[in-house]
């Protein structure tokens, strides 16, 4: 019989790295390149294990495969499938993960929803002002993402400016062409009554203005909610106690829920978001305000991180007129439920039966 004459599986050539992933050398005579089954798994292994890490360095959008995301993070059930115990594990890699990122203490709350407990926000529009500190405080509080290129700056609330106007006798005469009569109608070119096709972005000199009305606008927590509807994978889905929520690890930013939305109220991570460390919100909830990713969708929960505490949202605390409440709807006595009984009250786009938990009132 003719001995073997291939290398041994232990013998490598001189300077070779110990888990080379090289093909055998070729057997003189032979027909082709033959290697040991040992070699061939250590071969795979190493392919294998390159991979991953590729993958780790895709995953977590950074080229360093070392990345501070951790493996069992990328595995994790939706949140709300998870065990108690799978909870707990999940916030501890968080902390761990946002403390080294940002050089600071961050903790991330799993606080669940109180039982008797149904949020709801109602708005004075006759009070607002348009100074739009709402704005501000909600992106300082739940680390929106504040940087200076498109698509690198989130906010969660929008304040429209509309104008005030009225038909007037004076102008019955006047439109286009001139000297025809009235063509196009006389106040055709004039605020009349209340223009709802607002501005988004505006810059006055002092607020309130003349002859302009505000009217903030964020998500309106609906009872039947269009976006969770929609959702491929269950990623987004009402809480017991009210606030539409986000399970960011499981969002794959199809955006189909931004479509779903009738309210403009969904905003989409296209870019790496830009949280200073400095700037960065320490006191977390995971539902809520903890930092996102790219390519995930975030919006408005109510400050989870503080209504689930007992406070109120940021936004709220900082109107300078009072115009927002925030209370529980399931208790006859707080400040929205007497507002919903005594004041007129509306609801935005009612008609298409999302049954907001936010209210617009005046007085």
């Amino acid at each position: 019989m003719t001995p073997d004459k291939s290398p041994s599986a232990d013998s490598k050539p001189e300077g070779s790295p110990a888990c080379s992933a090289r093909p055998a050398p070729v057997v003189p005579g032979g027909s082709g390149t033959t290697s040991s089954r040992r070699n061939f798994l250590v071969a795979g292994g190493t392919l294998s294990v390159s991979s991953l890490m590729g993958a780790a360095a895709l995953m977590t959008q950074t080229d360093d495969a070392k990345a501070t995301v951790e493996w069992a993070e990328h595995f994790q059930g939706n949140y709300r499938l998870m065990t108690a115990a799978e909870k707990a594990e999940a916030r501890a890699r968080l902390e761990r993960r946002y403390s080294a990122q940002y050089g600071k203490k961050v903790t991330v709350d799993t606080t669940e929803a109180a039982p008797g407990v149904l949020m709801g926000y109602a708005l004075n529009i006759r009070k607002c002002i348009g100074c739009r500190r709402c704005v501000k405080a909600c992106g300082e509080e739940n680390n929106q993402s504040r940087g200076k290129n498109p698509g690198e700056s989130i906010e969660w609330i929008q304040v429209l400016r509309m104008e005030r106007g009225e038909f007037s006798k004076d102008k019955m005469n006047e439109g286009y062409p001139e000297g025809l009569g009235i063509q196009v109608g006389g106040n055709a070119y004039t605020p009349a009554g209340q223009v709802l096709e607002g501005q988004y972005q505006y810059e006055p000199k002092a607020v309130p203005e003349k002859d302009a009305t505000y009217m903030p606008i964020a998500c309106m927590q609906c009872e039947k909610p269009p976006c969770v509807k929609v959702c491929p994978v269950r990623t987004t889905y009402r809480e017991a106690d009210g606030p539409v929520v986000i399970d960011y690890n499981w969002c794959i930013g199809c955006r189909m829920c931004m479509g779903a939305c009738p309210y403009w109220a969904r905003r989409m991570n296209l870019t790496t978001p830009v949280l200073p460390k400095d700037e960065m919100n320490p006191v977390t909830h995971y539902l809520g305000n903890r930092p996102r990713m790219r390519g995930v969708v975030e919006k408005c929960h109510w400050c989870l991180q503080r209504t689930r505490q007992g406070r109120y949202p940021a936004c709220v605390e900082v109107c300078p007129v009072g115009a927002r409440k925030f209370g529980n709807l399931l208790d006859p006595e707080s400040e929205v439920s007497l507002i919903l009984a005594r004041k007129n009250v509306f609801r935005l786009k009612a008609e298409l039966n999302t049954f907001p938990k936010f209210f617009y009132f005046y007085d």
